[in-house]
């Protein structure tokens, strides 16, 4: 097994909030509405209006919560996906989950 740096996450973590904020705006442009996507070394933030995402960062584990009161672990694999730690769900790609997000957050 291959042993990843944490600038591998870094990196990932980047390409995620990147991945918000296109997915974001391609989801904004009917209505003109726009998201704010915020992003720190360990913590992304996108809020539209009411609604928001908060997303921390601990190594390669994402914790994620939005604001009416959901909330969920993943792990960033450096395949570039999005593993479900509690098992419910197949590993995503991280482009997948991204416009997924970015979807609900711009209804």
């Amino acid at each position: 097994m291959i042993e990843f740096g944490s600038a591998v996450y870094v990196e990932l973590w980047v390409s995620l909030a990147s991945l918000l904020r296109s997915y974001t705006a391609a989801h904004g442009l009917n209505g003109k509405r726009q998201a704010t996507v915020e992003l720190g070394e360990e913590r992304i933030l996108v809020r539209h209006g009411a609604d928001w995402l908060d997303l921390r960062r601990n190594g390669a584990r994402v914790s994620w919560q939005r604001e009416d009161g959901r909330s969920g672990t993943l792990e960033l694999t450096a395949a570039g996906q999005l593993h479900d730690e509690a098992g419910t769900e197949e590993d995503m790609e991280m482009d997948t989950a991204a416009e997924a997000w970015a979807r609900e957050l711009m209804q």
